[in-house]
Order: C-alpha cells, then structure tokens, then sequence
C-alpha cells in the first residue's frame, strides 16, 4: 500500500509552489514527432495499452507519457496529491481560487471547435414502438372507431341505410370496449369524450334514418342526460323532429321549446327554424291561433317564403280576410336574394366577359336561384289561388286584388298568370262564357302570355268540338311561341280531328324536339301511328311514355292493345296483368283479361277474370252471357239461371235472356218452372213462335190441356209470320219504301228471338219434324231432360199428328258455339 506514497525531499518544505509550472505531458507538443510512443500510438493500436503510473516527475525525457487516444497520467506532489490543474473525475480543477459561475473548460478541453455537435455523428435510431403496449392498442382502437363511424356517414349519404345502421353499431360496440380498455390501465382520466359523443349521435341518427324510433330516442336519451356533453340539449331538436313524425305533436312541441331554451340567442337561424317547426305543430294539432303567434314572431324576425305562406294558411282556416291580405302582402315583401337575369345578358362584345357570363349561365349558384325563385313563386300562385275566392264578395274581385298586389311588387310577370289561372277557375266553375272572355283579355299581352291564352281557347273550343275555332287560336298559340309544346300538341289534335294523321304526327314530334318531357304529345304521337297501323313505332311510344309514367294505367293498356293487334297474346296478357296491380277493380280490364285467356283455351282463368269482372260491375252483358254459357257447359244449369236473370232485368225488351231462363229450368228437370216461365214469357211476347213450341211440346209431356190452346196460336203465329215474310219478299222486287216497311216489319213480333245475336243458331222451321234432325247431330247438341223414348212417363194415350211434332231443339243450340 505503502509503493504509492512519495516523499518530498527535505530541501523543497518550504516550497509552497513547487510544481506549479508542472503540466500535463499530453499538452507537449514541441518532440511529438520524436516521441515514439506516440508516433507508435498513430499508427497502431499501442495507445490502448493499460495506463502507466505516475511516478515522480522528472525530466521530460523520463517521463512516462499517455497517448492521445490512452489514459492520460497525471502530475503527482511529493504529498501525492493530484497537481495544481489537473482532471479529476472528468472536471478540470480550476487554476485560481475563483471560478465563473456556470462555466467549466472540461468540456472544451481535449475537443476542437464544434458548436453545433457535428462530432457526434448521427442522431441515434427510434425506438421501436412495442404493438402489444396498451397504450398502442387504445391508438389504434380510437384510429377504428373514427374509421367506422366516418364509414356509417358515407353509406347514408349514399342511401344504404341499413350498411350505415350497421357500422354505427360496430362503431359504439369497439367505442365502449375502448372505455373499458382504458378503465383497465387505470387511465380513466384519457377518456376521449368527443369520439363517445360522436359516435352516439351517428347512431341516434341511423336509427332515425331506418324508422327506428324507438331506439334512435333512446339514444338521444343517452346524450342529453349525460352531464359531460356540453351541447347534449341542441339534440332535442332532433328528438322532437321524430316525435313529429311519429305524429305525437304534444310531445314534439314540448321538446322543440326544451330545445328554444337551451338554444344561445346568438344562434338566430336555428332558433326561427325550431319556432317554424313549433308553428307547423300546432298547424297540426289545429291550434291555428298558436300558431300564428309563431309565424307573425318568425316574419317580424327574419320573414322568409315558408313562414309567410303558412300565416296565410292559419288566417285562413280562422277565416279572417284582413288578416289573410296582410299576410300575403308580407308573403310578397320577402326578399328573394338572387340576381336579376339582366345579369347573365352580354352588353358588350368582350370575349373575355361573354365567356365568363356564359360559365355562370348554368352552374349550380344559378340553378339554385332559379329553384329559389321557382319555389317563391309557387308559394304566391298557391295563396293567391287559396285566399282569392274568399277575400272578396267574389272570387273574381278578389283575383283582381291578388292581382293588382302582385304587379306592385317585384313579381310583376305572376300577373298574367293570375289572370290565366282565373280563367281557369270559371272553367271548374263550367262558366265557358267568362273563360273566353277572361283568356281573350290576355290576346293583346306580350307573346308568352298570349300562346298560354290561345292554348287554353283552343283547348276549350276543342271539347266543344269546334274544330274551326280551336285551329284558328292553335294556329295563333304556335305563331305567338314556336317553342310551346303544349300549343303545338293543341294543333296536331285539331290536325288529328280531321283525319290528317301524317300531319298530326309531325306537329306531336316538333312538340317533342322542344320538350322531350312532354307527355301528352307523345301518348298522342303513339295513338297516331296506331291510326296509320305503324304498330311497332307506337309501341315504341308507349314504352318510352312507360319509361317516364311508371303507374299509368293508360300507358299500360295501350301498349297490352298494340300487342293484341299484333296477334301476340302472351304479351298482352303479361301486360294487362302489370295493369290490374294498378287498377284491381276495373271490369272492362278484367273482362279483357277473361277474354284473352278463353281465347288460348284456358277456361278456369277465364273463368276467375269474367268472374272478378262481374262482381266489381255486374250490368255487362257480355260478361253475363260468358258466365251463363260456362255454367251450362260445366252441367250446372242452377247457377247459370241467376246470371240470365238478371241480364233480364237489365235488358227486359229482349226475348233471348228469359228464354234461356225456362230453358235452364228445363235442363235441370224443372219442368213445372219451365212451363210457369214460358206462359210469362208467351203473355209478355205472345208472337214469339219458340216461346210457343216449347209450351205446347211440355204441355204434351205432361198432358195438360192447355196444349190445344197453344197449337192454335202457334199455327196463327206461323201464319203471320209466313204472310211478312211474302211481304218482305215481294217489297224486295218494289220501291225503296215498301223496302223500308217489310224490314220494319220482320224486326216485330216472333222473330225477335231469331235476330238476338249473330252467334245464335237458327231453330228448325215448323214444318221440319224432331225425328229429322240426325241421331248424330242430336246427341251433339241436345241432351233430353225426360230421358230416352223407351223410359219416357206414360201420358194421355193420343196419337200425335203431324202438326204436334215440332222442334224439340234445347238451350244449348241457342249459346255460342
């Protein structure tokens, strides 16, 4: 322990400096380049050796000496203490009793001038971040949820409403594992309070997009009891805007006034817009004076177009004319804010300018003014139309006033308008006289007003069916605007009244090369090509009209008829189907149906159509007459007995529907009905020769002794009946008069049965026996009710003349084939 310690030669005691101008060897740099170990410490690795010790100083040449890149030896005293200046620890010890506060040169010392830190190289890496930290999880949570949520947003406004529903729930699923994540770390405090406030509102409003009501409350609920969210009471807003809906206006009103209360005054727009739907809330709940209280607060505020216009409605439904004229002049005093069209008109011939005006022409600040002024002026059309008839003693004077109103404001082009549609209020009225004259007031106006005047004078004068004068104020209507379609419709109906269907067709085009959305003209243009049989261009029509009318019945069997013509019944049965889903009741329809199905062969759908026909319109005899026949061919003569029936009742001057009633009795082995049937129908038409066969051949049957009675009128009957027939006969070869007189003549008394319908077999002639008719045609058409001849009942034993043997044909040879 002792090898260390150095002491001082007696001589040197008194020497308090000695060693003072001892200095670091290292600092020697007047024998560096003979300094072999430092040369050797350059160029090799020597100046990492171990460190040499201390020893006493002596000269510069026995010194032991550090390299540069080794440990540095330091000066010892005699005491063995470090020397005056030397580095301990790092610090320089300083060479003075006083040192600047906060300045060292330890730092400097061995380095050069470097201020900027170049010397140490690069900046180390980053560190990597740990993914399975749950500080990173809780990020990239958070980074989902917003994801989600931004993804629920864009599927709404896409219209997938339920992909929308979808994601907000996924969002508040992964949002409340987020809170809880963060409970866990004992993080509480992090709580990220907009992302919940966020994602509840997205999800509230999903719910309220898919109708869930229900939930979409409870979820406003949420948000509006949680303390936390500042702005949570706006949202009852939204709350009573779906107990609007739900048409639970109490409820609604209450929480639009919750919502009024914690609104700022600041937020003016939002407030009249809460005030609006409070006004609309009780509108419904018929609290009218209420009401106006919120809409005269509203137009006193900030007037606008909707408030305006519902004032007038409740001034209305109170019935208080003042108020209803100071409504609408306040309803026209709202400013409009959009530019006038002089605007967009060039009044010089800079390249520069009319090219920027024509960019601004059609873009959409433009098209949302004309939507803006479109609407205002909707709004003033509907009140004055509403409030006209009852200002005033009459509706005229007071369209004159709504008039003389609106041409002192700026809506001065509604005028001519107002005066139109007064027009049209004497048409609804059928005073024609005062349309005309009212219309033809409007002739002397500028040329807009005057084609909409002469459009509707010819439309009048076209369903009064003269053609004269709705061509002549066509012709004017077209000459005042080429580019009116409704005009040149008018003319190609006129064109088309008279049977030029080529010219028509032209004028329907040019109307459609103007407004391609005019219906009129093209439903008229496909009914024209339909005319000149151009069958597959008016299909076209009417499928580009269905393109553009969806649910037009009209539409619909237009295209089933052109189908029909073309002799494709599939087609025009799929189409009338799509029809009956539109209209289910129509008769005409159904029995079209009915008809088209009987036509393939497929009776049982047939039958359900005339069926479904009957019941909705039970008075159409072709349907009646189907549905007897179908009954009598399925052996069901009971059932076919109320259908001729009642076709008696609706045409009771014709002999084919009770005859077919006693007929049915007969089938269905009623004899006794059958014979009470005839004798009303022979006392009702006592010429009818077959109502007379029938009685005295069941009288034979049954052996009453009515049955001479009835042959002597028969014979009678016959007899008349050939005389008209000579007379006719002979009137053929005479004048046109005596023409005239033998078919007035054959259209009277038995024969009317023979002339009911051009389907109806002819029954035999009076002199042609039963037995002549063949045993093959009999069993075709005839099925006797009394059975064969053999099983026949016994009756009075009287030997049958020639004149008993008549005609013995039944009902089924008087049906359609």
């Amino acid at each position: 322990m002792m090898q260390n310690v150095h002491l001082a030669p007696e001589e040197d005691e008194d020497d308090l400096y000695s060693g003072y101008n001892d200095y670091n060897p290292i600092f020697d740099i007047e024998d560096l380049e003979n300094d072999t170990g430092f040369q050797q410490a350059v160029r090799t690795s020597h100046g990492r050796r171990p460190p040499v010790t201390a020893k006493i100083p002596s000269t510069s040449a026995s010194r032991p000496l550090g390299t540069a890149f080794g440990s540095k030896a330091t000066l010892t005293s005699s005491m063995g203490r470090p020397t005056t200046g030397a580095i301990q620890d790092g610090v320089s010890r300083p060479m003075t009793a006083v040192l600047a506060a906060g300045y060292t040169k330890a730092a400097m010392r061995g380095s050069s001038f470097d201020p900027l830190g170049q010397a140490r190289g690069p900046a180390p890496p980053l560190e990597m971040k740990n993914p399975d930290s749950s500080e990173e999880k809780i990020k990239q949570l958070e980074k989902k949820v917003n994801e989600l949520v931004e993804e629920s947003c864009i599927a709404n406004s896409c219209g997938d409403l339920k992909l929308a529903l979808e994601k907000a729930k996924e969002a508040g699923r992964k949002e409340r594992a987020l809170v809880r994540q963060r409970v866990q770390t004992s993080t509480p405090n992090n709580i990220n309070i907009d992302l919940t406030y966020s994602v509840l509102l997205n999800l509230a409003s999903q719910y309220a997009a898919n109708e869930m009501y229900a939930e979409a409350l409870n979820t406003y609920q949420v948000i509006v009891k949680n303390k936390m969210f500042s702005n949570g009471g706006i949202l009852k807003v939204n709350m009573g805007n779906i107990y609007l809906k739900q048409q639970n206006y109490s409820k609604a009103i209450k929480f639009y006034r919750m919502a009024l209360d914690q609104v700022p005054s600041v937020y003016k727009e939002m407030r009249i817009n809460i005030m609006q739907n409070i006004g609309v809330a009780f509108i419904e709940t018929g609290r009218y004076i209420d009401a106006i209280h919120s809409f005269e607060h509203i137009m006193s505020m900030s007037p606008n177009l909707k408030a305006g216009y519902n004032l007038i409605l409740c001034y209305f439904a109170t019935g208080d004319r003042e108020q209803m004229k100071k409504a609408f002049q306040k309803l026209i005093a709202v400013p409009l804010e959009v530019d006038d069209d002089d605007k967009y008109i060039s009044t010089n011939d800079d390249p520069h300018t009319n090219l920027l005006i024509e960019a601004i022409k059609n873009d959409s600040l433009r098209q949302m003014e004309r939507e803006r002024k479109s609407k205002a002026e909707e709004y003033i059309m509907t009140a004055a139309k509403l409030i006209a008839p009852v200002i005033e003693t009459s509706f005229a004077a007071g369209y004159d006033w709504c008039v003389e109103v609106v041409k002192a404001s700026h809506y001065v082009e509604l005028a001519n308008d107002l005066e139109i549609n007064k027009a049209t209020t004497y048409l609804r009225q059928k005073d024609f006289k005062q349309a005309l004259e009212t219309l033809k007031m409007l002739e002397k106006k500028d040329s807009r007003v005057k084609s909409a005047a002469a459009t509707n004078l010819s439309f009048l004068y076209y369903l009064e069916n003269d053609l004269a004068q709705a061509s002549k104020y066509a012709d004017l209507a077209v000459n005042s605007d080429r580019y009116n379609p409704a005009a040149l419709t008018n003319k190609g109906n006129t064109v088309f009244a008279n049977g030029d269907y080529e010219k028509a067709a032209e004028f329907y085009k040019e109307a459609l090369r103007n407004d391609s959305s005019c219906t009129e003209a093209l439903y008229n243009l496909g009914l024209t090509y339909k005319k000149l049989n151009r069958l597959d261009e008016a299909l076209d029509c009417f499928l580009k009209l269905h393109a553009i009318l969806r649910n037009s019945a009209e539409v619909l069997y237009q295209i089933a008829n052109i189908y029909e013509m073309m002799e494709d019944p599939n087609q025009a049965i799929e189409w009338l189907m799509q029809m009956i889903s539109i209209v289910p009741t129509d008769p005409k329809i159904l029995a079209k149906l009915g008809k088209l199905y009987d036509n393939e062969g497929d009776k049982s759908q047939a039958f359900h159509y005339y069926y479904e026909s009957y019941r909705y319109f039970p008075s159409n005899i072709e349907v009646i007459e189907w549905l007897g026949a179908y009954y009598i061919d399925t052996q069901s003569c009971e059932k076919a007995i109320e259908y001729f029936e009642r076709a008696e009742l609706i045409l009771p001057t014709q002999v084919k529907w009770p005859l077919m009633v006693a007929s049915c009795y007969r089938r269905s082995g009623n004899y006794q009905k059958a014979l009470e049937k005839y004798k009303v129908i022979h006392r009702k038409f006592p010429e009818n020769v077959e109502c007379l066969q029938f009685l005295v051949r069941l009288c034979t049957d049954m052996g009453l002794k009515e049955v001479q009675e009835y042959v002597t009128k028969l014979k009678k009957v016959e007899k008349l009946k050939e005389i008209r027939e000579q007379r006719i006969k002979s009137g053929r070869d005479g004048s046109a008069r005596s023409r005239k007189e033998g078919n007035a003549g054959d259209n009277t008394g038995g024969t009317k049965g023979e002339k009911l319908s051009a389907k109806l077999k002819p029954l035999p002639g009076t002199n042609e026996p039963y037995e002549s008719s063949s045993s093959k045609e009999i069993d075709a058409a005839y099925i006797d009710p009394l059975g064969p001849q053999a099983e026949r009942p016994k009756t009075a034993a009287r030997k049958r003349t020639e004149e008993d043997v008549f005609a013995d044909e039944e009902l089924g040879d008087l049906l359609p084939e």
